[in-house]
């Protein structure tokens, strides 16, 4: 059974998601403000977060902070809520290392749809380690079990959303595969005019691979269509 945390100070709020994720047989875990929240994901450990973002006291750009530079909670997947919808504030959330990115009011299918897809990646390998699947292409190794792309003698370690995407785009390399493909098989729905979340992570991706590549460029932007793996 997965333990989900729902932090967040509207009460109304988070008793209904409280019962419709109870109904989906998960096991749900309530905070009514960032300082319990915080608490309580550390004490609980969950296996997902579902963070509101106005709060007092403490904001969920706080919390998420804070939970990323936890060693026990660094991986855990956030699922962040809140009534702005202004990009800004998506991308700080992203840049934070927020999963993913709901605004009120939402309807709460698709919220069940979004933890769904969340939780796939929880205490799980990433679909490259399939047998199927390549894991060496000249120079570079994806190591599935930690995340981590080996560029020749060089290591980095991506988050679990960015390794995804990359494996994605390493299975199919030389071809051009779309936003929308991406925002599909990686987080199992297909918002429309959501394209700016794969750019935060793409942008996060290449300032790391940046770091071990020795200049090379191995992702490419097809403006328009979406990006491709350079062989």
């Amino acid at each position: 059974m997965s333990k989900i945390l729902v932090i967040d100070d509207d009460n109304a709020i988070n008793e209904l998601i409280k019962v419709n994720l109870e109904l989906d047989g998960h096991e749900v875990l309530q905070a009514f403000d960032g300082i319990q929240g915080y608490a309580m994901c550390k004490q609980e450990l969950p296996s997902l977060i579902i963070l509101d973002v106005m709060m007092p006291e403490v904001d969920g750009f706080t919390v998420a902070q804070r939970i990323r530079k936890n060693d026990e909670t660094k991986d855990t997947p956030i699922l962040m809520l809140t009534a702005l919808s202004q990009l800004n504030d998506k991308v700080t959330g992203f840049d934070i290392g927020v999963d993913d990115y709901l605004v009120k009011p939402f309807e709460m299918e698709e919220l069940k749809v979004r933890v769904r897809a969340l939780l796939k990646r929880t205490n799980q390998i990433p679909k490259s380690a399939s047998t199927r699947d390549l894991l060496t292409l000249g120079e570079v190794t994806l190591m599935p079990e930690t995340y981590s792309v080996k560029i020749n003698d060089n290591v980095v370690k991506l988050t679990p959303i960015e390794f995804d995407i990359f494996n994605l785009l390493f299975q199919n390399h030389g071809n051009m595969v779309s936003s929308a493909q991406i925002l599909k098989d990686i987080w199992g729905y297909s918002p429309d005019d959501d394209i700016e979340t794969i750019r935060v992570h793409i942008r996060h991706m290449r300032t790391k691979l940046d770091k071990i590549s020795n200049g090379k460029k191995y992702i490419t932007t097809i403006y328009g269509g979406g990006y491709k793996f350079n062989v």
